[in-house]
């Protein structure tokens, strides 16, 4: 039956409650109605039929422009209220509705274009959809998708998105290529996992001598630099008043053991440990271990000082020149060994802290058991010495896109964005208000009084910003030449481990976010990477820079597929592989032909034989004597081996006891 208009002046007033129960319906003209047909018509002809889960406006609002009609999807079960991101993002929580199509009015021209859009919607609801843009990407089965069908995920993504699976891939790096991933991921352990976990503590307390080496280093070149202000201010006749304050002293033998672990520790990567076993003893037991660190932990955290430690300011310059040759990190490190533990099953931040005591990070794993028997802990060294901006913390995020996975295809987005904290940086303090720059993390912290009025009150900068600011400083060149082809490098490297994983799928794509920090030579490091990445315009450079990604992903997965000479937007197409060309097939039918295999003869016979032949040769297992000819035994059962002319036998009744192996000319048999 026919569906007649219905119009609301033909609704009869009733009761004033009863009338605010019943929604009004909007007015359908025959014109419009008309105009909905032939665009759905022609969006189904055309395969231009899409559907959106999740607030994605601008995603739309350009699909619509370019005559496509959406279908839309059943309201999925909400998993985290106002975010978009999947168990690996970070995505902040904001005006994540805002749209940007600008050239609509306010009013009722809108609203006559989204009762379009619904009519439209209705018409298709039966149709085919060839275009899906989801959060999650368990929202739709790859696998069911057919060939013309595209989706924005890729299946089994996860094992480089996820914290342990970019830790576990990154160490297969060296399969892939030469680059070395310590050069651009911090080191990072899984505390699930017994050994890892025993790697991480031999880690921290490395880490620790390490430090103490540096705090020697520099807590001499401190007295050297205050004994000189004090020389120029006596010589300008200013007195100050001593401190009065009393320290605690420490013996200096933790200088010699810090000298002696990075000996040890030289050595093992020259292979000095090549012949040592289970059996040798450490150098340094768990109880020396358990007391140098509480010697640490009073000299870097707590001020005490080392009886005699500038006897050793030369020694410790030394080691650390030759520990800065194998160490790619040792300038990041820092004095505090500070480590950041992160719950892998959580995202935005949740539940990551920064630590810098083994055995409270011990404890706080040995807390979930649950987690820690699926690996999910993850424990990755803090980079204690960031590039600062007028004295604060931040990353920057990047995004990239992969169109396909064979070959490996990659596109660099020309922009990113920085992220600050709300609070002067420091490591006299492990708050997440100064250590942990996400937004949803800083939302909840109101900007310090302290910070510098230059750090922006809404806590984020473009690239162009950072670029200016670069330039003021005099680096504004290593933007272009280390920052950028860092960024890229480390992107690549991590795609590459997961390439064997991830499914490769002709008809998908995927946007990604990651997330990196830049050490004092403007080296960028990685920290993860998020499926996903929030496209919430929580600020004014999100606000530009967030629908202005969405709208080049879709040039590039429409119109370049297309086109190759297709505009791509902010989109640079960074790495490519080479195709690999599979020989065509010519019908040849492969055949594996075989038999079985006889259980052979006793060769009872053949023992009289070999009995009677007089040439046996010994080779001496623990002796340096030559070649020895004595007289065989009585062998029983086969051990033979033909070569050439001749069969070497080894008599069974002396197996395990002497290397005596029988000669025997196959002429004799």
């Amino acid at each position: 039956m026919q569906q007649m208009p219905v119009s609301q002046s033909t609704v009869a007033p009733v009761e004033g409650r009863l009338r605010r129960s019943v929604p009004s319906l909007p007015a359908i003209k025959p014109d419009r109605l008309k105009a909905a047909k032939a665009m759905a018509e022609k969006a189904v002809k055309l395969r231009k039929v899409f559907s959106v889960q999740g607030p994605y406006p601008v995603i739309r609002a350009a699909l619509w422009a370019r005559g496509w009609v959406e279908r839309r999807l059943p309201n999925p079960v909400q998993r985290t209220p106002h975010c978009h991101g999947d168990e690996e993002e970070d995505c902040d929580d904001g005006d994540v509705t805002a749209d940007v199509t600008g050239s609509v009015d306010e009013g009722e021209k809108e609203e006559n274009h989204d009762d379009m859009y619904d009519l439209m919607s209705r018409l298709v609801r039966n149709e085919t959809a060839y275009f899906y843009w989801t959060t999650r990407r368990d929202c739709i089965d790859c696998r069911s998708l057919r060939n013309d069908q595209m989706t924005n995920h890729y299946a089994n993504a996860g094992t480089f998105t996820t914290k342990v699976g970019l830790c576990v891939n990154l160490r297969n790096l060296q399969w892939f290529d030469t680059a070395d991933p310590d050069t651009f991921f911090p080191r990072c352990y899984r505390l699930g996992a017994e050994d890892e976990k025993h790697a991480f503590i031999e880690d921290f307390r490395r880490t620790a001598c390490t430090s103490l080496l540096q705090h020697v280093v520099e807590k001499s070149r401190w007295r050297t630099e205050g004994a000189e202000v004090g020389e120029q201010k006596a010589k300008n006749g200013v007195c100050e008043k001593s401190d009065n304050v009393e320290h605690r002293f420490v013996g200096p033998e933790m200088i010699n053991t810090a000298l002696h672990m990075c000996q040890e520790f030289l050595s093992v990567l020259e292979h000095g440990d090549i012949d040592v076993t289970m059996e040798t003893p450490p150098a340094v037991e768990e109880q020396q271990w358990a007391e140098f660190l509480q010697d640490y932990y009073m000299v870097v955290h707590e001020g005490a000082l080392i009886r005699g430690s500038s006897v050793f300011v030369e020694r410790c310059q030394a080691m650390l020149t030759k520990l800065q040759e194998a160490c790619p990190q040792l300038d990041t490190d820092g004095l505090n060994n500070i480590w950041i533990v992160k719950p892998g099953a959580k995202s935005r931040g949740r539940g990551i802290m920064c630590m810098n005591r083994l055995d409270e990070i011990l404890a706080l794993v040995g807390t979930d058991r649950a987690m820690t028997k699926e690996s999910k802990w993850v424990v990755q060294k803090y980079l204690e010495r960031p590039l600062l901006v007028h004295g604060t913390k931040f990353d920057l995020r990047q995004w990239f896109l992969v169109t396909d996975w064979n070959p490996l295809t990659v596109w660099f987005y020309r922009e990113c964005y920085l992220r600050f904290s709300t609070q002067p940086y420091s490591t006299k303090t492990l708050h997440s208000s100064v250590h942990l720059c996400n937004n949803s993390i800083q939302k909840h912290f109101q900007p310090s009084h302290n910070r510098h009025p230059g750090v922006p009150q809404d806590n984020m900068w473009s690239c162009s910003q950072f670029r200016a600011f670069l330039q003021q400083h005099g680096c504004g060149a290593k933007w272009e030449a280390v920052v950028v082809p860092g960024m890229q490098q480390a992107v690549v490297h991590a795609l590459r481990t997961a390439q064997d994983v991830v499914e490769p799928r002709k008809a998908s794509f995927e946007l990604y976010g990651a997330d990196f920090m830049l050490g004092r030579d403007l080296r960028p490091w990685l920290l993860e990477i998020n499926a996903s990445p929030t496209m919430a315009c929580s600020t004014a450079v999100t606000a530009r820079l967030c629908p202005a990604v969405q709208l080049d992903t879709l040039r590039v997965v429409l119109d370049w597929r297309t086109d190759s000479s297709a505009y791509t937007g902010g989109f640079q197409l960074i790495y490519k592989q080479a195709a690999v060309e599979v020989p065509q097939y010519v019908g040849v039918n492969l055949l594996v032909e075989g038999a079985p295999v006889r259980r052979p003869k006793p060769l009872l016979h053949r023992q009289t034989a070999i009995s009677n032949v007089p040439l046996t040769i010994q080779f001496p297992s623990d002796r340096t004597s030559s070649e020895e000819v004595e007289t065989t035994h009585k062998l029983s059962g086969p051990a033979a081996v033909f070569c050439l002319n001749s069969l070497w036998w080894y008599p069974p009744n002396l197996r395990g006891k002497h290397d005596v192996w029988v000669l025997v000319p196959t002429g004799q048999l």
